[in-house]
């Protein structure tokens, strides 16, 4: 398990730096937001836009991605289903249900998958699916329902052309799909942006924890604990059953799936919460409590399916 020990490490380290930054005040009192802008203007889009054009966007038609792909939608599915019961507004059900099925694949997931799982690739068609899929799907509806409330059909089928995240993700796809390859002037300044993003993310997260309160309590104490049950428990159940008793997967595939969906939620929900001021807390406690969860419920799997 020492995969899980250094991915935690590396993010408790940065997010730890941000704590001291909130505390000590030296961003000044707007210095989460500018942290999270940062992310969701520059960093993110950058990172994507090179990310994706330089990857194989075919390695999304396999049969392990299903399951993957499955599992997520029906985790997702099952907290609009208590959202719906709770009558939950549309954009915080959105960030609730990412939550609850966008998994730390990045951060988290690549020395998982080196260490645990001893193949890196392993998680790439799975970053693929949620910034192609997941992360424009999620945008889009909290787009459509910010512009509907007081904007025209035509404004809100625009809104999510004008996301910068939605947009370099469709450019890099276009890129891949063509086989066009950025040139080395714009491509360079390209890397060092996008490096901006993970950091970013996780400085923004730090800085937020100042003067917060105890996870799982007060307004979002019922959101929070519907998304982390179902991110941290039900999600791997799900892709357990879809892959074991749908497509009859065992051994080395199926531990793979299982131990991917296992993944606490990932830290850019934060962010996109941030940038639309809608579900902060949720995501702020969603995502802390899910990573503390991660570690038994990652050694558990391994110990039944490893």
């Amino acid at each position: 398990m020492s995969g899980v020990i250094q991915g935690f490490g590396v993010i408790g380290a940065i997010v730890l730096v941000g704590y001291v930054l909130g505390r000590t005040e030296v961003l000044g009192d707007n210095g989460r937001d500018v942290l999270a802008k940062i992310s969701f203007y520059v960093g993110t889009p950058a990172l994507l836009l090179q990310m994706l054009s330089e990857s194989d966007v075919r390695v999304l038609f396999s049969a392990p991605l299903l399951v993957t792909a499955l599992s997520t939608f029906a985790a997702a599915a099952l907290f609009v289903l208590v959202a719906l019961w709770r009558r939950w507004n549309i954009r915080r059900t959105t960030i609730g249900a990412l939550c609850s099925s966008y998994v730390n694949a990045g951060n988290l997931g690549i020395p998982v998958a080196v260490y645990v799982l001893g193949d890196a690739t392993l998680v790439a068609p799975v970053m693929l699916f949620q910034l192609l899929v997941m992360t424009p799907i999620g945008l889009t509806v909290i787009d459509f329902a910010q512009a509907g409330e007081k904007t025209s059909a035509w404004s809100r089928l625009l809104a999510p052309f004008k996301n910068p995240i939605v947009i370099c993700s469709l450019l890099g796809v276009s890129l891949s799909l063509l086989g066009w390859r950025i040139p080395g002037p714009v491509s360079e300044p390209l890397t060092l942006l996008g490096h901006l993003s993970v950091p970013t993310v996780l400085l923004a997260f730090g800085v937020s924890l100042r003067g917060s309160q105890l996870p799982a309590g007060g307004a979002e104490r019922w959101p929070v604990l519907v998304s982390v049950g179902l991110k941290s428990f039900v999600h791997p159940v799900i892709a357990w059953a879809i892959g074991a008793g749908l497509f009859g997967m065992e051994g080395a595939p199926l531990f793979a799936a299982v131990v991917i969906s296992a993944l606490p939620a990932a830290q850019n929900l934060f962010v996109y919460a941030s940038r639309y001021n809608v579900g902060v807390r949720l995501a702020r406690e969603s995502i802390l409590l899910s990573t503390i969860l991660s570690v038994p419920v990652l050694v558990t799997v391994t110990a039944l399916l490893g």
